[in-house]
C-alpha cells in the first residue's frame, strides 16, 4: 500500500468497534467485508489493518483468513496469511466440508487403499465403486 498519512490511520481508527476479542468494521460491508477508502481508491478494510499493524504487505499469492470466521473484524491478531488453498479448506464451504469426510455416505473408510483420487479432484471410495459396477453388471447381463 502507498503512503499512509496520520490523518488515514485516524480515519480508519474511527470506523473500528473494538470487542473483547474482535474489532469490527462499522462502516459499510461488502459481502461481509469492510470497505475503507485510502490513496484514491478503495481497500479491503481488513488488509489495511494487517498494513497498518505488521508494517509489510500481505505475500503475493496469499490471503488473509479470518481466524475468528468474522468477516467484519479487522483485529490484525484474527488474521493469517494463508494459500488460497488453505483458506478455501479451513471454510465452510462445500469444498472444505467435502475435503474434511473421513468416511463415505455408506460408512466406509476414505482413505489409504479404500479411496480413488479422481482426474479431475473428487474421491470415490473404492468398496462404493466396486458395488456400484457390480450392480451395473447385474443389470447389463440380466
Amino acid at each position: 500500500m502507498e503512503d499512509i498519512t496520520a490523518s488515514d490511520i485516524e480515519r480508519f481508527n474511527s470506523k473500528i468497534k473494538k470487542t473483547k476479542s474482535c474489532w469490527l468494521w462499522t462502516a459499510p460491508l461488502d459481502n461481509g467485508y469492510g470497505r475503507f477508502w485510502l490513496n484514491g481508491r478503495t481497500q479491503i478494510s481488513h488488509r489495511v489493518s494487517y498494513v497498518l499493524i505488521h508494517g509489510r504487505e500481505i505475500p503475493k499469492g496469499f490471503q488473509l483468513d479470518h481466524l475468528c470466521r468474522n468477516r467484519a473484524c479487522v483485529n490484525p491478531d484474527h488474521l493469517e496469511p494463508v494459500t488460497i488453498k488453505e483458506n478455501v479448506l479451513r471454510g465452510v464451504g462445500l469444498s472444505a466440508l467435502n475435503a474434511r469426510k473421513t468416511i463415505c455416505k455408506n460408512g466406509h473408510q476414505l482413505s489409504g487403499d479404500n479411496m480413488y483420487i479422481l482426474k479431475r479432484g473428487g474421491r470415490v471410495c473404492r468398496t462404493c465403486q466396486i458395488n456400484r459396477v457390480r450392480r451395473w453388471r447385474a443389470k447389463v447381463s440380466a
